[in-house]
């Protein structure tokens, strides 16, 4: 099955708001064996909307709508799709019953306008909204599902995840499978070379897509067919293949997060860890606390973006900064194994470098990044130069500190 998105709303065009609901709604579409085909963005306009409806089912059976259902004058989706499906709105009685004890329960007072949320197309099948006001619609035409949600985040997820994947389910027989390695260390071009052969002898049914993002590459093998146990055989097959052409450059399979991954190797391990972050500025300690869970294998941080915190609190010789420079390997690494020390943990990570625009030097030209790992036995660092990109600049510096993370405890 293929299906398309569109969005809703001007403050999606001017920048004002980022449309994460496409992202999500395609996201759940395809673990479902759904193919997204496209997605488009439209104004707050009739014309805008009716024109993106009737492309969109020369196109596709299914299509997903989302935006446009509030009670102000701006929120024109129904009365456009029922202009579109030759419809008339009339009150759901049920969904003006739910919304009335709704405000109830919030202690407000129903208006005009929160009345006409509960009028929808006549034809359409009410799809309830348990988190707002505004319901869903499910309404065909000539042979065309079109499917609409509310634009509040939260409102459209429980509903997509409650009422629409498990009746779109019901429909859908095909299978889309996806896994993901997860490579560093090597540019996407000189890795495209050295699995080439193997990419020219995947199936017709898998299609392999490069994701590069600051350092790191996401291999992502998609299987399209009608028999899951086939497709998962062949995936299965292309993985153990390309396993040994990709040597040390492979970190992992189906975790795509750095930070997930660190995360199940320091359970796995048993161990913890804390981090000392200048010029990534606590970036590394940020991506480790957004796994679930991070509580019982991270202990803490410390954001030493001054020397004198780099001095008085991680205990680094201030000698040592005078002598060869915040960013160098004889501060970086003591950044590293001070953490460890001070919070107590088996693994200390430390970042010290210029990130930019400014503060370069000839001898320390701005991306230069010292990065250091230490446990009980020993301490590495390493040496690198970026580029003039601040946040890329901050972005490999955490995927580097990340990736010499795994090589130490591989040792």
């Amino acid at each position: 099955m293929k299906a398309e998105i569109i969005t809703i709303g001007d403050e999606l065009l001017i920048g004002q708001v980022v449309d994460t609901n496409s992202a999500f709604i395609a996201r759940e579409l395809n673990k479902a064996g759904i193919t997204v085909f496209q997605i488009t963005t439209v104004s707050d306009s009739r014309e805008h909307i009716l024109t993106a409806l009737r492309e969109a089912s020369q196109r596709v059976k299914t299509v997903l709508i989302t935006g446009g259902l509030g009670p102000t004058k701006d929120d024109i989706t129904k009365t456009t799709l029922a202009e579109y499906t030759n419809d008339r709105l009339v009150t759901h009685a049920e969904t003006l019953r739910r919304i009335e004890a709704m405000m109830l329960a919030r202690n407000m007072t129903m208006n005009p306008l929160n009345r006409t949320q509960a009028e929808v197309p006549e034809h359409a099948v009410v799809i309830p909204n348990s988190c707002g006001t505004a319901p869903g619609m499910w309404i065909e035409k000539d042979g065309v599902r079109y499917i609409s949600m509310p634009g509040v985040p939260f409102e459209m997820k429980t509903m997509m995840e409650n009422e629409i994947l498990p009746r779109l389910q019901q429909i859908n027989t095909d299978v889309v499978i996806h896994r993901t390695l997860l490579v560093y260390g090597i540019p996407e071009s000189a890795l495209a070379l050295q699995i080439a052969q193997w990419e020219d002898r995947l199936p017709a049914t898998i299609q392999l897509a490069y994701l590069p993002a600051s350092g790191t590459i996401r291999l992502r093998l998609s299987a399209t067919g009608s028999d899951r146990n086939i497709l998962e055989n062949q995936v299965e097959k292309a993985i153990d293949e390309v396993r040994p052409l990709l040597g040390k450059n492979l970190l992992s399979v189906d975790i795509e997060q750095v930070e997930a991954l660190a995360g199940q190797l320091l359970i796995n391990h048993q161990k913890t860890i804390a981090t000392a972050e200048s010029c990534t500025g606590g970036n590394i300690a940020r991506l480790i606390t957004s796994i679930a869970g991070s509580s019982r294998y991270f202990k803490g941080a410390v954001v030493a973006y001054d020397n004198e915190v780099k001095c008085n609190v991680l205990k680094v010789n201030q000698q040592d900064i005078e002598t060869h420079g915040a960013v160098s390997r004889e501060v970086v690494e003591q950044m590293a194994q001070n953490v460890r020390t001070l919070l107590e943990t088996d693994y200390g990570i430390a970042t010290s470098g210029i990130a930019g625009p400014g503060g370069g030097t000839a001898e320390k030209p701005v991306g230069t990044v010292w990065v250091a790992v230490a446990d009980a036995s020993q301490t590495v660092s390493a040496l690198f130069h970026f580029g003039n990109n601040r946040e890329n600049n901050i972005l490999r510096a955490t995927n580097a500190a990340f990736n010499m993370l795994f090589e130490r405890m591989q040792k």
